[in-house]
């Protein structure tokens, strides 16, 4: 029986989760869909009903304006006809033969309704409907108030179907002598007609609230309440409410005022009229409704499209999976492979840097050995003085005198000693265990060694060093090569100056810091000081590793190496480890 191997528990676990991944993205793009399309129901519902009450305003505008306009283009005629010489001359002769056909032409000319001329007695004479001559209006109300006014008088006269007659009305004369009345009716009746069959319900109301005109004729003569309770069910008004009822998603907006009709009014400014407008919202729903089915159905077919691109990426998966589990062990074998080569590259650098560091350190040991001897030639030559003066002392049996000499002799000796000491110690190579070291010692070793270099360039020193031992975990053979790399590099800083001044101070707080400041040109780029072979030397002078070195041993020993720039000019190092008793754990 063949047990599964970690690689394919490991693919399973990662098909599990790809499952709950596409569930999760699944429900996600559900709940997005749920929320877009609730979204544009209540943005699309707002939008169509404002929509709809921008439309149903404009309309009442309009039909404000076709009325002004008729009232206001037939207010005129009957002014224009009572100075017509011909219609004064029949009424003062009485001949009227051919005056009902002058009535008729002006009336095709204006589009007034009819067009009527009265006798002083009340009778009319002539008419643009014949069947009217005759007819007897003297106890009509625009007769009589014309013949009382000197203006054109309006009148609205309710007939026995009621209906309302609108006509304005003139006085005729002659010499200030009335001669008759010229009558002109407007037909209103036609505007209403022409509002009829849209989803509005429409109705003009006189200063009494009086409703004269209608698109439904049961509402002429009442006023708004009684007019909307006695309406029959086939009415406009009616089959707006029991078409537009609540639409899907969203209850009614707020011009419905508990109906699903919006109610708007216009004042007209002739005589106190108010023009009154019920708007149905049945088309928001339809329009609503289709643009919602569009959004489902889009995001229907993205699913669909989905789902056929995860199943067919599903298929294409089980036949690559065998392809990349073999192209997989092959990578991992060269990857191994890689890694133990990696490894190998690694140790072999790091013996090539720790050759590299003594190689520095052999470097600066040359430099340093053509003074180191002449320090050991003089006391060379000073031992050949004190014996050859021993010898001669001794001849004189002035034996203490001689003793004298050779301990100056032992003394020199003791000095030369700490000298190839020095050296010795400084060519090996460093250890790796770390333990207490006094930087005060580490510095002084450093100056001895450099001390020759120091005295031939006539540098003055400034040290600042605390009385008591400032203890430090490291490797003292290291922390004195950074020093000795540290003053070596401020003495060629220094070279172009006629006074060189070197300042040395160590601190001690939570950490050591030893600052080593000069006085001489300053650096240039702080950013690349620490690269390896970086140097602001002349070719032959360095190879540019000292600083990366002594930065990689300061590392090593837990610290820190920074440079700066000085306020007065020059360069300042410092040298950043940790206390002996809070640094052993920062340097292992």
């Amino acid at each position: 029986m063949n047990r599964p191997t970690r690689s394919d528990v490991a693919l399973r676990g990662s098909a599990g989760r790809r499952a709950w991944i596409l569930r999760g993205l699944l429900v996600v793009f559900l709940a997005v869909a749920g929320v877009v399309v609730w979204v544009s129901n209540i943005w699309l519902t707002d939008r169509f009903t404002e929509t709809t009450r921008n439309r149903a305003e404009l309309r009442l505008a309009l039909y404000s304006g076709s009325i002004i306009s008729e009232l206001q283009r037939n207010s005129v005629v009957p002014l224009l006809l009572s100075r017509d010489p011909t219609l004064v001359r029949a009424l003062s002769v009485g001949e009227y033969s051919t005056t009902s056909q002058r009535l008729i032409s002006y009336r095709e000319e204006i589009g007034a309704a009819s067009i009527e001329l009265l006798d002083r007695d009340g009778r009319v004479v002539a008419a643009t409907d014949r069947h009217q001559i005759g007819e007897q209006h003297a106890n009509q109300a625009y007769f009589v108030e014309a013949q009382r006014s000197n203006d054109t008088v309006f009148t609205t006269t309710e007939l026995d179907t009621g209906a309302f007659n609108f006509t304005f009305s003139r006085r005729v004369e002659d010499d200030s002598l009335l001669l008759g009345v010229i009558l002109v009716r407007v037909d209103l009746g036609r505007l209403a007609d022409r509002w009829r069959g849209t989803s509005e319900a429409v109705f003009v109301a006189n200063s009494e609230g009086r409703i004269i005109l209608s698109t439904e004729p049961r509402w002429r003569g009442r006023n708004e309440a009684d007019a909307v309770a006695v309406q029959s069910p086939d009415s406009a008004i009616e089959r707006a409410i029991e078409a537009a009822g609540d639409w899907a998603f969203a209850n009614p907006g707020p011009y419905f005022g508990g109906s699903s009709t919006l109610r708007l009014e216009s004042r007209i400014p002739f005589r106190g009229w108010m023009l009154v407008s019920f708007t149905a919202y049945d088309s928001v729903r339809e329009r609503v409704n289709g643009v919602l089915a569009l959004e489902i159905m889009g995001f229907a077919l993205l699913l669909a499209a989905a789902f056929y691109l995860l199943s067919r990426r599903a298929r294409l998966q089980s036949v690559v999976f065998q392809r990349e589990s073999a192209e997989l062990r092959r990578l991992n074998d060269r990857l191994q492979r890689e890694i133990a080569e990696r490894q190998k590259v690694e140790k072999t650098l790091e013996e090539a840097e720790q050759s590299l560091a003594q190689s520095s350190k052999l470097a600066a040991l040359g430099e340093m050995s053509a003074a180191v001897s002449h320090e050991l030639n003089q006391p060379l030559a000073a031992m050949k003085t004190y014996l050859a003066g021993a010898k001669l002392l001794l001849q004189r049996r002035r034996s203490e005198e001689a003793l004298s000499s050779f301990q100056r002799i032992d003394d020199l000796i003791d000095r030369m000693g700490a000298i190839t000491r020095q050296l010795k110690s400084y060519a090996r190579k460093g250890g790796e265990a770390f333990q207490e070291v006094d930087m005060r010692e580490a510095l002084s070793s450093a100056l001895t060694m450099m001390e020759p270099q120091l005295r031939q360039m006539t540098v003055e020193i400034a040290q600042s060093i605390p009385r008591q031992p400032v203890l430090v975990m490291a490797d003292r053979l290291r922390l004195e090569q950074v020093i000795i790399n540290l003053l070596r590099n401020a003495l060629d800083a220094m070279k172009g100056e006629d006074l060189r001044e070197l300042d040395l101070i160590i601190a001690e707080g939570d950490e050591v810091v030893l600052t080593v400041r000069d006085n001489g040109r300053g650096i240039d780029d702080l950013d690349a000081l620490f690269e390896p072979f970086y140097t602001t030397k002349k070719p032959g002078d360095g190879v540019g590793l000292g600083l990366a070195i002594s930065s990689g041993i300061v590392k090593d020993l837990g610290g820190r190496l920074t440079a700066r720039n000085g306020d007065q000019g020059g360069a300042v190092f410092e040298v950043r480890l940790p206390r002996a008793d809070r640094g052993s754990a920062a340097a292992e």
